[in-house]
Formats: structure tokens, sequence, C-alpha cells
């Protein structure tokens, strides 16, 4: 990553600053256009009805933002004041945001919207091997191939899916099943029963091979398809299981000697039942509709519209994000049914940046984790030297007051001469930056928006919004929230007693509403009401506040798991069970950030057992207070822990990287046990804030 070292900029003069100013106070650089006051970014709801039909954007072609009163006679109402829900500003009315075309509200029609925007351009593309330029496929070719490969799926029954064929999959209403490696072979074997599969498409021979190990585990799988070559042993086993194995051209053959007449699906059919890994017990299969895909994907177009972006045939996404995640779908939906196209990253992240140099995506998803170590390189590279030092804090001033101003723009003098390496690095091309997963902290955000010079937007959301149900504006300078709702939901907060959380004080449980709220858990009746209520809301577990600007900041979790910043989910209780096994240990609070990459605890031993433990092992004697001070008894202590996380099954990122050794128990009498004796995570939290500071700090 040298172009993150920034070499040129030491080159920079003193008359180049001088040109600078000059430049500056001579040019007058435009703020970003708005519809929206950003200072009062959300309504609160009085009635609120649902737009079904609404035609104010075609794919591709910015038009006028006025709807007509007439589209609303027929709508019903979704909610009330008493409700007390907020809705985007973007909104007419109280209108939810349902679709944007009437001819586009399936994805089987997205895509093909897209087709004819780009006048059947190039749409996915990938790299054959290293030394081998991108290559790309055209939405025809795309379209045509979906035909004759969703024939063949017809021809041999129900499916899940490894590689996603999503569009073959469209064309006959027939709803994906993504199955990924990091779900693990239980889940998988319990996804494959419960959804009632039997063929599965799977990418290379290693996943076949974990197909047959379980197949008497799967007794409904009879196909299997295969986009690999074959081996003959493969093809023995299969024989000897009575499974049908054949290849994908094969697959794809049969449809085109059988071609179907096209089913496409309607608005309310399921697209997707995208299995949550969760973090305890087995997953759950999010029931994904083409309404909701379409709904949330349209209220993206139109508040990134509201920002001065607008998406078409010229735009290239990088992709590299799992592609069964709904994140990454998303993504993918807004590009294709805009007519742009994806590049497909060569599937290994340390030649990510070859393929971003020889892409030039104008549009870069991206998360936390990735953007905490693009951050941590780009200031590494400046502190090399004073000269760069200076001149990139110069530039970065300069940029910063700007974006109070809500500039956003790459082609000021500190563009050229000191941001511009780093520019280069994401391709040059670069015209918006997105990230979601897990919250970005305050400092990396603007340190981004400043040096990379386009618009650096956070959302929020999960897999049962359609990955996304709120979003910030472009031009908001503000950081720490992830924005307002999006036009196709409204967002309420409602009260959390035990946590001391009220909506009348403006915080609570985040709840959803409207067509990008998904319509269960499949097969799964109790976990859908657990989350979805009589009235409709969706109950995400995450505690909201709303913030003055009428933004919503993410600020604990209702039940105690949480995300890290790389995004994966964490169940602070599961592994403190685990650990609390170790007979060093006497209690336990794992403790964990979504603005860290790892998780640190508060950890009391056993008073019983220390000190004889410490004679014998380390001919150490003292107090409780003395021995938890000992190094050598601490990094024991650790070591125990590590030892039996392994045991345990817990993952590298669920294991705790640092310890504060505490010598008191947590009880009733001190605050921070429950009289049931329960831990009261918020109180050691805020107890031990200090400690867990410090490890933080070390860890870095």
């Amino acid at each position: 990553m040298d172009y993150l070292k920034l070499a040129g900029a030491g080159a920079i003069t003193l008359s180049a600053v001088s040109t600078a100013t000059y430049l500056y106070l001579t040019q007058n650089p435009n703020p970003v256009p708005s519809a929206v006051d950003l200072n009062n970014q959300t309504t609160e709801s009085k009635d609120i009805y649902l737009i079904s039909q609404l035609k104010f954007i075609v794919m591709g072609q910015s038009e006028s933002l006025e709807i007509s009163q007439d589209q609303f006679s027929s709508q019903s109402e979704i909610a009330s004041g008493k409700d007390k829900a907020r809705i985007s500003k973007l909104c007419k009315d109280g209108k939810l945001l349902e679709y944007l075309d009437e001819n586009v509200q399936t994805l089987y029609e997205a895509f093909r919207n897209g087709a004819q925007v780009s006048s059947n351009g190039a749409c996915y593309g990938w790299k054959p091997s290293s030394k081998e330029p991108y290559q790309w496929i055209s939405y025809n070719d795309v379209l045509n191939r979906a035909a004759s490969i969703g024939a063949g799926l017809i021809e041999n029954d129900q499916y899940g899916i490894y590689g996603i064929v999503e569009q073959a999959c469209y064309t006959y209403s027939m709803a994906l099943v993504p199955l990924y490696d990091t779900l693990g072979p239980e889940a998988c074997t319990y996804i494959i029963n419960q959804a009632n599969i039997s063929l599965v498409i799977c990418d290379t021979c290693k996943k076949v091979q974990a197909m047959f190990d379980k197949y008497e585990e799967t007794p409904n799988l009879k196909t299997i398809v295969m986009m690999e070559e074959m081996s003959l042993e493969l093809q023995t086993k299969a024989q000897q299981l009575g499974i049908k194995l054949i290849s994908f051209s094969d697959l794809e053959e049969q449809g085109e000697k059988s071609p179907k007449e096209p089913k496409p699906a309607k608005p309310d059919d399921i697209c997707v039942v995208c299995y949550t890994s969760g973090t305890t017990g087995l997953p759950k299969g999010a029931m994904l509709t083409h309404k909701g895909t379409i709904s949330t994907v349209c209220s993206a177009f139109v508040t990134l519209e509201n920002g001065g972006v607008t998406l078409g045939p010229e735009d290239v996404l990088i992709s590299y994000l799992p592609l069964a995640h709904s994140y990454e779908r998303l993504l993918e939906v807004t590009v294709t049914m805009s007519g742009g196209r994806i590049g497909f990253f060569q599937g290994d992240v340390k030649l990510l940046m070859d393929d971003i140099k020889e892409l030039g995506p104008t549009l870069f998803p991206s998360v936390p984790r990735l953007l905490n170590r693009f951050y941590d390189k780009v200031v590494a590279g400046v502190n090399e030297s004073a000269i760069k030092k200076m001149m990139f804090d110069m530039g970065m001033k300069s940029k910063q007051k700007e974006l109070q101003k809500n500039i956003i723009r790459n082609d000021s003098i500190y563009d050229k001469f000191v941001f511009k390496k780093i520019q280069q690095g994401l391709g040059g091309r670069v015209r918006l930056i997105t990230t979601g997963s897990a919250p970005l902290s305050a400092t990396v955000l603007e340190f981004l928006r400043c040096c990379v010079g386009c618009p650096i937007i956070e959302g929020y959301g999960q897999t049962e919004s359609h990955a996304l149900c709120s979003m910030q504006f472009i031009g908001d300078a503000s950081s720490g929230n992830v924005g307002p709702p999006i036009p196709s939901n409204l967002i309420k907060l409602e009260d959390v007693p035990d946590m001391n959380y009220f909506a009348e004080q403006n915080k609570g449980e985040v709840c959803l509403k409207g067509p990008s709220v998904f319509v269960g858990y499949l097969n799964d009746e109790v976990k859908t009401k657990e989350v979805l209520d009589k009235d409709g809301w969706l109950h995400t577990g995450d505690i909201g506040e709303w913030l003055p600007n009428g933004t919503l900041k993410i600020i604990d979790r209702k039940k105690h798991i949480f995300k890290l910043a790389q995004g994966e989910y964490i169940a602070p209780e599961k592994i403190e069970n685990i650990y609390v096994r170790s007979t060093l240990v006497a209690q336990i609070f794992v403790h964990g950030d979504s603005l860290k990459a790892s998780l640190v605890a508060v950890c009391v031993p056993d008073p019983e057992v220390l000190p004889s433990y410490a004679k014998s092992n380390f001919n150490v004697s003292g107090s409780m207070e003395e021995l938890v001070k000992n190094p050598e008894i601490k990094k024991a202590i650790l070591a125990d822990l590590t030892k039996l996380g392994k045991s345990g099954g817990l993952h590298s990122f669920e294991q705790v990287r640092d310890i504060y050794v505490h010598p008191e128990l947590f009880s009733v009498e001190n605050g921070l046990l429950t009289p049931t004796f329960k831990a009261k995570r918020q109180d050691l939290k805020k107890f031990f804030q200090p400690q867990i500071d410090e490890m933080y700090t070390k860890l870095q």
C-alpha cells in the first residue's frame, strides 16, 4: 500500500501554499444541494400512509420530485400519531415509498430496467486470472443464460444455492436460499432440512464433499450441481449415496433443450430466504420479498438524489463482500437497476487493492474494519516526516472547514498535491463510499470525508429490514448517527423500562414499519412473533436515540448482543459461561465495543483458589489486592481462559484479548449485581470504564 505513504507531499513548497490560498479565495465551491433542512431531518407522524403508486424518477434519469395528491386516494393508514413515529422529510404528506416506477416493482423487472437503461451494456465482470484483464458479460447475455439455468432448475425440482444464480430464479418465481461457509456444517444441515431443499448448487469440490458427509442427516437432498470439474471419486461417491451429481454446464444445457415460459414473480412474492447466523442457537430464515427489496433500493435512490448523486450506466461497483449478505445484495440490486456494472474481486483480499486499481470503481461499499485499516495506513504514512504532516494537517483543516459548509469536492489544490495518492489508491474515480455493518468512529469518518474527497455515508439496518432502514444525507457533516429513516419505513422508539430508556426522553428500542420490513421467519412462527408485533412493527432489539437534528443514533442493545467493528455478532453471556469454568475464575464480565475489533474482560479470581495457586506455581503470597497486580498471575489466567475458549468452540473473535484482574467480587451490595444475582452490565461498564479504556489503549 505504498500509495498511502503520500511520497509526494513533501514536495509542496510555500509557493504552492500561497497558490492554494489564492485559489480558495478566488473560487467559490458550491455546497451539496439538499431539499431537506439538515438541522431538522425527520417529521413526527400523525397519520402515515403507504405509497403504492409513485412515479417521480425513471431509473437512470432524474425528474421532478413533485407528486400529485390523487396518487394517494386509495391508501390505507398504517400508523397514527399515538405511535410518535418519525418519517423522512422526503416523504410527501406522511406517505411511505414503495416503488418509483409502476413497471419496476420486482427484481425481475429491475434487472430488465438496467438492461434497457444501459442499452445492453456490460453487467458483471471478473478476472480469469491475476494476469488477465477484467472480462465482462452484458445484461442480455445474463438474461439469456438465466432463462436456461432457471429452466434447468425447474427440471431438477427445488434447490438451495451456494453460488447465487439470482436472475435465473427471478425469471421463474423461485426463491433463493443462500448457504455460506460461516454458517458452519450443522447450520447448513438445519437449513437444508427446514427449507425442504432437494437441490444444492456448490462452487467447489470441498463443499460437495461436505454435503456427502452430512447426507444421512439431509434425506431431502437429491441433487447436487457442481461448478468445478467433478472428480471420478466424487462421481463414485454420489452413485453410492444415490445422489444425482451434475455439472453446472449440464444444468444449463438441460434448460436450453427444455425451455420454459418465464413466470416472473409478483411484488409480494419471496425473493430470498436469508438465514442469519445469529450468535446462539439455530439460524433463522428471514423471508425477504421483491417489494421489500425494491422499496429499500428506491429509498436509497431518493436519498442519494437529494444530495445530487444519480446512479447510471457509467457507475461501477467493486464487489468483495459476501454475496449472501443482505448489505451486498442491496448494493448489487441498486447498481443493476441503474444499468451500472459490478466487478468482482479475485477472492483474495491481498489482491483487493490491485483489483480496485484496475477496475476504477465509482461506488465503494465498505465496513468499519476496512476503513479503520485504511485510516491507520494513511496516518502512518503522514507521520513519516514533519513536512508531510504539516502539509497534510493544512489540507485537513481546509477540508474540515468546507465540510461544515456542506462542501464536498476532490478538485482543490490540496486534493491535487496532498490527497491525490490516497484517492488514486481507491481507483481514482470513487464518487460515493457507503459504510454499514457496525458504527464508524467520528474521527475516522471525518478524516476520510476530507482526504478521499467524496461523500461517505453511514447507514443502519438488519436483514429483517432488507439491509437498510436509515441512511445519512449527503452533505450532512455530522457524525455519530445513522441518519433519518429512509422513505420506505418509519421508525419509532419504544420504552425499555428495565434499561431506563423511555421514548418521552427520545430513547428506546428501535422499531420499524413499512414495505421494507420482512414478512417473518420461514417455518418459525414463534421467532416471528418475537420480533413482529400484531400491528406490524419490527422490534430490532437495538436501542436508539433521536438527536436534535432528527437523526438516529444507536446507543445500546436490548439483549446483550452487539457487533464488533468488523461486523461480527457477539453474545457476551455465552462467552462468560465458558470462561467461568476456569478454576481460577469466580466471576467475569466480557465487554466489547462496536468501534473496536476485539473483546476485553474484567475477571475476579476465586479467592479460595488463587492464593494457593499463586504460592505453588509462582512462589508468591499476599492479599488478593496484591496478587491481582502480579503480571505472571494475570498472564496465567488469560492463558487458561483462551484454552477454555478453544475447547468450548469459541471463534477467534470471541476470545478476549486482554483482562483486568479485580480483587473484589461483584455483589448486590456494591451495585454490580441485581437482587437475583444477574450482572448489571451497564453498571459494570460504567464502573470499570477506566480499566476498559486502558486495555483498549494497550491493544492499539
